[in-house]
C-alpha cells in the first residue's frame, strides 16, 4: 500500500473565499468545484508530506498550512498588494528557509516559504 496524496481540508460555509487568496494571490489552479467543495492545487508532481509540530520554529505558533513557493518575493508582493496582513516575517530561518506567516480568509495561519 502506498499513500498517494494528503489533502488539507478547511471547513467553511463559503468556498468562494478561497478563490482570491489561494487562486489569485498564490496562483493555484481550481481543480474541482462541486459547490460544497472547491479544491485548489497544481498539476506538477507534489511530494506527500505531513508534519507534526510542538511549535512553528523560532518561537512562532504552529501554522495550519505550510506552502512552499518558488519565488517568495513575488508572493510577498502579491500578499502586500492584496492588503493581507503579515503576521510574522519575512525572515531567513537558521534551518535554511526564508518565510513569512499570514492568515487566510478562513483565519488559518499559513506559513509561506522557500528553501534557500
Amino acid at each position: 500500500m502506498k499513500v498517494k496524496r494528503i489533502v488539507a481540508n478547511i471547513e467553511t460555509q463559503d468556498t468562494s473565499k478561497a478563490k482570491h487568496f489561494y487562486g489569485k494571490i498564490l496562483g493555484l489552479e481550481q481543480l474541482m468545484d462541486l459547490g460544497f467543495i472547491a479544491t485548489y492545487g497544481c498539476n506538477e508532481k507534489m511530494t506527500t508530506q505531513i508534519s507534526f509540530l510542538s511549535e512553528g520554529g523560532s518561537g512562532t505558533p504552529v501554522p495550519d498550512l505550510s506552502i512552499e513557493v518558488d519565488n517568495l518575493d513575488e508572493v510577498l508582493t502579491r500578499i502586500k498588494d492584496a492588503g493581507v496582513p503579515i503576521v510574522y516575517g519575512p525572515t531567513t530561518e537558521p534551518w535554511g528557509v526564508r518565510r513569512f506567516y499570514v492568515k487566510d480568509p478562513f483565519g488559518k495561519l499559513v506559513n509561506i516559504l522557500t528553501h534557500l
